[in-house]
C-alpha cells in the first residue's frame, strides 16, 4: 500500500513548493496534484515542510580508542539520528596499525549489519599506508567505500607522515577516491601537550589551549599545498575556526577543488565552556576544539556564501562517568569527541532557519544535498525527486522542546546541547518509505537500515 502526503510544502535545495507526494515501494512515486490512487493511505501534513532525510557524512559509532569504547554503538547511535531526522550516516572504518583495509571494512560491517536503524556507509581511516594497503584502496572502492580518511594529528596514534599523505592522494588520483583530512598539526600539539602537563597545567580546560586555531590553519595550509601538487580534489573535515576558513576561501578563490565541513559545536558552542576547573570542561574535550565567539560568526558566515559545504555532528560520544573522568587529573587522558547525532538536524533548523541565518534551501544543502552529492549518494540520496528513496521527514515547525540529556535516546550521560531551545521536530521520519520514528521517537521495532555502496566522486 502506498502513503500519500497531502497539503505539506515540499523543501529542496533548490525549490520550495506546496505539492502532495507519494511514496510506493520504498521510493517516490509521484509528486504533484491528483495523485491519490485507491487503497492508499493518505497522511495529511499540511503547515509542515517536507524535507529529504538528514544525511550526517562524519560518524562514530562503536569505536575502540584503546582503553575504551564509544558510548554510543550503531543500535542506539542509529536510533538516536531517526528520531532527530537523521536517515543515513556514514561513518568512519578504521584501520588498525599493521591491518588491513580489507579487515577494517569487515569489522565495520559486522557491527553494523542489522544493528542500524537508518542507512549507512563507510569512509575508511587509514593510518598504516603500506604499498599492499595502496592496492587496497582500489579494492574497497569497489565495494562502495569511495572516500579515505587521514590524520595530520594524535601523533604516534593515528597521524601521518607529509610523504605517506602525498603518496595516498595520488593513489586517489588514480582510483577517483575522495582524501579526507582531520587537519591539525600534531608535532606541535604533542609538544604543546607534554610542555602543560609538565607545567602542572593539567585539568581539562588545557586541552584547548594545547590545540590553538594556528595549528589548524597551517594544517589546512600544508593539506591544500599538497593537494595542488598532487592535482586532487579534498575535503576538509571539521573546520572549526576563522582562520581555517580563511585559507580555504583563498584556494577556493583559485579555483582549487576544496570542500569543507564543520559541525554543530563550532556553530553553537565556544571556548566558555572550558572555563572551569572541574570536569564540565571534559564534557567538550574534542579535537579541534571549540573555539571563539568570533569563530562562530565566521562559520555562519562561511555556510551563507558556500564556502562550507556540509554540517555534521561528528559523533564520537563517551559518557563523562567512567571515561571522560578518566582524565581529570591530566587532559590527555581524556577521550576526544561528544555526542550530536540526535540533535544536528533540528539545532540547524532552530538557529539556521529559525533566526534567518540560513533559508530553507541552504539548511537542506547543507544537512542533506551536499553530503549526498560530494560523497556519491546523489540523486537517490539527498533530495525529493520521482525515483529517489523514500527518505522524508515531514517538519512541523510550530513544535518547541528543549534539549535535554533526560529525553535524548542517544546513549549517553549527558548532552552537549543541554538546556538549548528547538524550533520544531520531526513529527514523522521516514526511511526508504517505512516510518522510523514519530515526534522525535523511534517508533520502527527492528532496524532496517541498509549498507549504502557510494559512488565515485564526480564533484559536489
Amino acid at each position: 500500500m502506498a502513503i500519500v502526503l497531502t497539503e505539506g510544502t515540499i523543501v529542496t535545495a533548490s525549490d520550495c513548493y506546496q505539492a502532495d507526494l507519494r511514496i510506493d515501494n520504498g521510493r517516490i512515486a509521484a509528486i504533484g496534484v491528483d495523485i491519490v490512487r485507491p487503497g492508499d493511505e493518505i497522511i495529511n501534513v499540511g503547515g509542515c515542510f517536507i524535507f529529504p532525510g538528514g544525511i550526517d557524512p562524519h560518524t562514530h559509532f562503536d569505536l575502540s580508542v584503546g582503553f575504551t569504547r564509544t558510548a554510543d554503538d550503531f543500535a542506539s547511535g542509529t536510533a538516536a539520528a531517526a528520531a532527530g531526522g537523521t536517515t543515513t550516516i556514514i561513518d568512519f572504518a578504521t584501520q588498525d596499525k599493521g591491518g588491513s583495509l580489507r579487515d577494517a571494512l569487515s569489522e565495520w560491517h559486522k557491527k553494523a549489519d542489522g544493528n542500524s536503524f537508518v542507512d549507512y556507509g563507510f569512509h575508511l581511516a587509514i593510518c598504516d599506508l603500506r604499498p599492499s594497503v595502496v592496492a587496497e584502496m582500489d579494492e574497497v572502492i569497489g565495494q562502495g567505500v569511495s572516500s579515505f580518511k587521514f590524520y595530520m594529528a594524535y601523533k604516534d596514534i593515528l597521524q601521518v607522515e607529509d610523504g605517506v599523505l602525498l603518496a595516498a592522494m595520488k593513489a586517489a588520483k588514480n582510483n577517483n577516491g575522495l582524501i579526507c583530512l582531520h587537519c591539525e598539526n600534531g608535532d606541535v600539539i604533542a609538544s604543546l601537550v607534554k610542555e602543560s602537563i609538565a607545567g602542572g597545567k593539567s585539568a581539562p580546560r588545557y586541552h584547548s589551549v594545547t590545540r590553538p586555531a594556528i595549528l589548524e590553519c597551517e594544517a589546512v595550509n600544508r593539506a591544500l599545498c599538497l593537494a595542488r601538487l598532487a592535482q586532487i580534489p579534498l575535503y576538509i573535515v571539521h573546520v572549526s575556526s576563522a582562520d581555517a576558513l580563511e585559507v580555504i576561501e583563498r584556494a577556493k578563490a583559485k579555483g582549487l577543488p576544496v570542500y569543507a565541513e564543520t559541525g554543530t559545536q563550532y556553530l553553537l558552542l565556544d571556548e566558555a565552556c572550558y572555563q572551569s576547573d572541574d570536569l564540565t570542561a571534559a564534557k567538550f574535550v574534542m579535537s579541534p576544539p571549540l573555539r571563539s565567539a568570533e569563530d562562530k560568526e565566521a562559520l555562519w558566515r562561511g555556510l551563507r556564501n558556500g564556502m562550507l559545504s556540509t554540517i555534521a555532528s561528528d559523533h564520537c560520544s563517551f559518557n563523562l562517568a567512567g571515561q571522560k573522568d578518566l582524565g581529570i587529573n591530566d587532559f590527555s587522558k581524556i577521550p576526544n569527541g561528544a555526542p550530536g547525532v540526535e540533535d544536528r538536524f533540528g539545532l540547524m533548523y532552530s538557529y539556521g532557519v529559525a533566526t534567518g541565518l540560513l533559508t530553507l534551501n541552504e539548511f537542506v544543502a547543507v544537512c542533506s544535498t551536499n553530503a549526498a552529492k560530494i560523497f556519491g549518494l546523489y540523486p537517490f540520496k539527498g533530495t525529493i525527486a520521482v525515483g529517489s528513496d523514500a527518505d522524508i521527514v515531514v517538519w512541523d515547525p510550530q513544535v518547541k522542546r528543549t534539549i535535554t540529556a533526560q529525553d535524548q535516546v542517544q546513549r549517553v550521560d549527558y548532552n552537549a546541547y543541554e538546556g538549548f531551545a528547538q524550533q520544531g521536530s520531526a513529527r514523522f521520519v521516514f526511511l526508504r518509505g517505512k516510518l522510523i520514528a514519530e515526534s522525535g521517537r523511534l517508533s520502527a521495532g527492528m532496524p532496517t537500515g541498509q549498507y549504502i555502496k557510494r559512488n565515485i566522486f564526480r564533484g559536489g
